[in-house]
């Protein structure tokens, strides 16, 4: 009688430990720019979270967006917390401070997500902007 080699668990075991945070990210797609106005308005709508410097959010933001730089998120949290919504909708210009700010939520334990290709997707796609009302002077 032959012996045959099992191929034990532990290698798949530690395959599958590996690949489980892709997964994790892989269940979490980014929101597509379509799909943002109806994710908003639903009674458990993420907090919309624009990134951007404070210049580029007052230039043109999406509706509802409320506006904490990347490079502040880490200290400002709380203010993410205190907003009470049960997730996070993130973007900027092209989507690299995005995934910053995705890294320090999500490391503070708060679910995340992104609109999809960010505010170049947005504008490209002719989507619609709050921006400042023009100012008119009279002579």
């Amino acid at each position: 009688m032959s012996r045959h080699r099992h191929p034990t668990l532990a290698p798949r075991a530690l395959l599958l430990a590996c690949l489980l945070p892709v997964a994790a990210l892989a269940a979490r797609p980014d929101v597509s720019p379509a799909a943002v106005a109806e994710i908003t308005a639903r009674p458990d709508a993420p907090l919309l979270l624009d990134v951007r410097s404070p210049e580029e959010f007052a230039a043109g933001h999406v509706a509802g967006a409320v506006n904490i730089p990347h490079d502040q998120l880490a200290a400002r949290l709380a203010e993410v917390e205190a907003a009470g919504r049960p997730w996070v909708l993130v973007y900027c210009r092209s989507g690299k401070r995005a995934d910053s700010a995705e890294a320090v939520l999500a490391k503070a334990g708060i679910e995340v997500r992104q609109v999809e290709g960010s505010m170049l997707r947005w504008e490209a796609e002719g989507r619609p902007l709050v921006k400042p009302a023009a100012t008119v002077t009279g002579r």
